[in-house]
């Protein structure tokens, strides 16, 4: 992709699943990563395979709900790298529940994960953007926060939010060169989603009646998910914001 060496991403998530497959392309096209995640361990792991690879990568464990934290890991970031040019908020967490059988204290979890912690990002990150001309931010949503998932009811209200902030945001600050963008996947083959279904028969029902419904036959694989990422951030997409594209496999519709 254009534009992309010599950048430097923040990816949140990164140290497993759709995270690690966008720091992997990330890294691939020359870009500074700042891997973010809660898990310190997995991260270092991350961190040297993809020196290994000839990344520049600098790991950082903290808890994106912690608005403190996120602030002290970006001025950690602009320390090492002097700007952040891409920031990808990819974390994310849910448990499968009707409505009727969740409470607060679950609704609270979500939501701080999964819209609260974006919101840190944004507005630790987007300053240090317009200060030094613009960026690039691709927020991953779900196709559950387009068109509803059962047993994802506010995660699917999180990331509709998400996809509603987003397209704000997009116009609030096109005008400080900052480019604001959604990727939605579908069903995609992640620990998160085996977590999700169950294991078991009971789970493998579930994932075969997913497959079944997508028209390509399969669910997504993490590296079905990078390639957009990449495009978004890259200098091909700079004349593209406020824009939401599902990577679903022709799914419209699940749960």
């Amino acid at each position: 992709m254009r534009g992309l060496e010599g950048r430097t991403a923040i990816v949140t998530g990164a140290a497993g699943g759709i995270g690690q497959a966008i720091c992997e392309r990330l890294v691939d096209e020359g870009v500074n990563l700042v891997a973010a995640d809660v898990n310190a361990a997995a991260l270092e792991k991350l961190a040297e395979h993809l020196r290994a690879k000839g990344g520049d990568v600098l790991p950082l464990a903290f808890d994106i709900t912690d608005f403190e934290a996120v602030g002290s890991a970006v001025e950690q970031a602009q320390a090492r790298f002097g700007q952040i040019d891409i920031l990808v908020n990819n974390a994310g967490w849910d448990i499968a529940k009707p409505f009727l059988d969740t409470d607060p204290d679950l609704w609270e979890k979500i939501v701080s994960i999964n819209l609260f912690g974006p919101l840190n990002l944004h507005k630790a990150v987007l300053p240090v953007m317009i200060a030094s001309g613009g960026g690039k931010i691709i927020n991953i949503a779900s196709d559950a926060g387009r068109v509803g998932s059962s047993g994802e009811s506010v995660y699917s209200a999180c990331k509709g939010g998400l996809i509603a902030f987003s397209k704000t945001i997009a116009r609030e600050n096109a005008r400080d060169n900052v480019r604001v963008n959604v990727v939605c996947p579908g069903p995609t083959d992640t620990a998160l989603l085996r977590s999700f279904i169950g294991e078991g028969e009971y789970g493998q029902k579930i994932y075969d009646k997913l497959q079944k419904a997508i028209p390509l036959k399969r669910l997504g694989q993490p590296a079905d998910i990078p390639g957009m990422v990449a495009f978004f951030a890259s200098s091909d997409a700079d004349f593209i914001t406020g824009q939401v594209i599902s990577v679903s496999g022709g799914l419209t519709m699940h749960g």
